[in-house]
């Protein structure tokens, strides 16, 4: 007996233990505490949001694309031979400035100057057997035929020196054009094949700009459209003017390709270097433009909040260009209307609003 008191004592202590911290712990009373704030803070949050509005209006926007690009060479060419012997001269210096024409190596060829030499002899005396024939055909002491075997003998020769003038000329490299030659690869008495490169010649002025735009902006490039664009090597910014456009769309990419060209006469633009391209496109005289955080992507299109008697309203609008924090709207506002800007995260249709900036 004395046991089942014992225990009945006990679950009527762990009872009363129970109810005393389900309703007058400090816990439970803070618990209460919080409950009783947050049907105020309920009644807080259904009163006006504090928002900034803009007042639309019509905006002069350039309709500008940011694409990349690389810089390449006006003329570019690695120099060879034409023919293979021993190199007998070398008379330009790496990195110097070259002219067109300008002799740069010179492969032995002695044994072409004593062919044309010789050659030279035959054609002295083939003139003058052709004159003394021609002579005598005229008081008809030969024939025609004769005269003829003489001729084609003179003629046959001048020939066989234009021959040898053309293989002499195969063993001067000159500068197809003029430019910055660079390091060379041969040195004086070296064998020169046509396999072997002996330098690099590049003409940088004016650079090209190769780049690729989307295939819907083709209706509005063309030749004599300018760019600007800037590169790592240089705090310069640079200009330059479209002036040929490949004919065929890159259809992996659906881009085309565009190459421009920018003076350089001061060296700063270098071959091979990535250039970040800034095209304008067109200019819009009249177009609405929007902070891009004003603008709700939503599922069939876009919407802003309007400030209307002191509330909020829905409407959808439609977009296209966009820039780093402006949006451009081309159908669902007008010159007056006033956009909701900020407390976007609290914002749905009527719900009340205070203005406290207005941005014009």
């Amino acid at each position: 007996m004395r046991t089942r008191y014992i225990i009945y004592i006990a679950l009527a202590l762990l009872v009363a233990f129970l109810v005393y911290n389900k309703f007058f712990s400090q816990k439970a009373k803070e618990t209460a505490a919080l409950n009783a704030g947050g049907g105020k803070g309920d009644k807080k949050k259904g009163g006006a949001v504090a928002v900034n509005i803009m007042i639309v209006k019509d905006t002069a926007v350039s309709n500008i694309i940011d694409v990349t690009g690389s810089i390449d060479a006006n003329e570019k060419v690695s120099l060879v031979s034409q023919t293979a012997g021993n190199i007998t001269g070398i008379y330009f210096t790496e990195g110097s400035r070259v002219q067109k024409g300008q002799l740069l190596v010179k492969v032995y060829n002695q044994d072409l100057e004593a062919s044309l030499q010789q050659n030279q002899y035959q054609v002295t005396l083939a003139k003058q057997m052709e004159y003394r024939n021609k002579i005598l055909l005229q008081k008809e002491a030969i024939s025609q035929e004769e005269y003829d075997t003489s001729l084609t003998s003179l003629n046959s020769l001048k020939a066989a020196a234009d021959v040898i003038k053309a293989q002499m000329s195969r063993t001067e490299i000159r500068a197809p054009f003029s430019g910055t030659i660079g390091l060379r690869n041969v040195s004086p008495g070296g064998y020169l094949s046509p396999q072997s490169p002996i330098a690099q010649l590049v003409n940088i002025d004016p650079a090209k700009i190769t780049f690729s735009v989307p295939e819907r902006y083709l209706s509005i490039i063309g030749k004599g459209s300018k760019i600007r664009f800037n590169t790592e090597t240089s705090r310069e910014n640079f200009s330059g003017t479209v002036y040929a456009i490949e004919p065929a769309i890159d259809v992996s990419s659906r881009t085309a390709t565009i190459r421009a060209q920018a003076p350089n006469p001061k060296g700063l633009l270098t071959a091979g270097s990535f250039a970040k391209i800034n095209l304008t496109l067109d200019q819009i005289p009249k177009t609405i433009l929007l902070p891009t955080q004003a603008v709700i992507p939503d599922l069939k299109s876009s919407i802003v909040y309007i400030y209307h008697n002191g509330t909020a309203i829905t409407r959808a609008v439609k977009t296209d260009m966009r820039t780093d924090t402006k949006i451009q709207i081309i159908d669902g506002l007008k010159p007056g209307d006033s956009v909701v800007v900020t407390g976007l995260i609290q914002m749905r249709a009527k719900v009340p609003l205070k203005v406290v900036k207005v941005i014009k």
